[in-house]
């Protein structure tokens, strides 16, 4: 009996280290982003447990644009959320990146505000604009100035992140301002002018998740589980919205029926839409984008190749 009981006790303690070796083997993905509404069902994915049911350990780390490519190149981040034209900023300045999913669209998720004066974009001219550098806000602001016929060097730009711009304009200071949502709803909030968003430009301000083609190389299974993943708590949205609009607000210090107005604005891609996107529309939108780029100078060069920083491959 002591035998058996020795034997009993032994399988169950080898059973729990293999347990642990298990939970342990999962591996650790760093992704770097923002409070940006359209990224919130990877805060979903991580509080349900969704990731690590798939195998990954995900860590999110928040931080401006223009640090992520940085912290990717340093080993800090495997993982990038961000619009196209920042992928292309990055790849144009030797951080290679290959985007791999479409997390989501702004559909007036994005504005620029402006005071009463300014009636118009032509009225921007010489006007101070709080935007921030190296990323959407700026890119946005130089592709609707052209649309109408002015360039972003006809205005006086100021780097200030989303939030702070959004802030500092509600605070009276500068003419014009670039934000998006969680913070365009504080300007809206406190009867700010909103002269255009980004319901105006449909399509343009694309959001992709990307990791660096040697990562991708030699950790499929990783990239695979991340997509799966994102699409998982796409149906849990579904199942249960009110629940999950509560999990992802508080990550955005939201209140549910803030985040519900706020999701609004924005179409988060489903498998469909994503293999729509990442086939048939994205080639010749990176394109395009890269041409806005080029002549608003963002970019000093184009990138060494825009058919690498696409893999349609994981949402098949």
């Amino acid at each position: 009996m002591r035998k058996t009981s020795w034997m009993a006790g032994a399988l169950a303690a080898a059973v729990a280290g293999l347990c642990a070796v298990s939970a342990s083997a999962q591996t650790k993905v760093t992704v770097a982003m923002s409070g940006w509404t359209g990224f919130a069902p990877i805060t979903l994915a991580k509080e349900t447990g969704i990731f690590k049911k798939n195998g990954i350990e995900v860590e999110i780390k928040k931080m401006p644009t223009s640090n992520r490519h940085q912290a990717m190149a340093a080993g800090e981040v495997q993982a990038i959320t961000t619009t196209v034209d920042t992928h292309l900023l990055y790849a144009s300045s030797g951080v290679d990146v290959t985007q791999v999913l479409v997390l989501d669209s702004s559909h007036g998720g994005d504005g620029i505000v402006v005071r009463d004066a300014v009636n118009g974009l032509a009225d921007l001219k010489g006007k101070q604009v709080a935007v921030q550098y190296g990323g959407v806000p700026q890119f946005w602001l130089a592709y609707v100035l052209k649309k109408n016929g002015l360039s972003i060097g006809e205005v006086q730009t100021v780097n200030l992140q989303p939030s702070d711009a959004a802030n500092a304009f509600v605070a009276g200071q500068f003419d014009a301002a670039v934000t998006y949502e969680p913070y365009l709803s504080k300007v809206r909030e406190a009867n700010g002018k909103i002269i255009v968003t980004s319901d105006q430009t449909p399509g343009v301000i694309i959001d992709t998740l990307a990791f660096q083609p040697d990562y991708i190389q030699k950790n499929p299974k990783v990239v695979k589980a991340f997509v799966d993943s994102w699409f998982e708590a796409l149906d849990e949205i579904k199942k249960d919205e009110k629940k999950a609009f509560e999990i992802m607000a508080r990550d955005v210090n939201q209140t549910p029926e803030q985040f519900a107005t706020s999701a609004k604005t924005v179409l988060w891609y489903d498998k469909a839409g994503n293999v729509e996107y990442l086939t048939k529309t994205m080639p010749t939108f990176i394109k395009e984008v890269q041409d806005v780029m080029l002549e608003a100078k963002l970019i000093r060069k184009a990138p060494p190749s825009l058919d690498s920083m696409t893999d349609a491959s994981f949402v098949k």
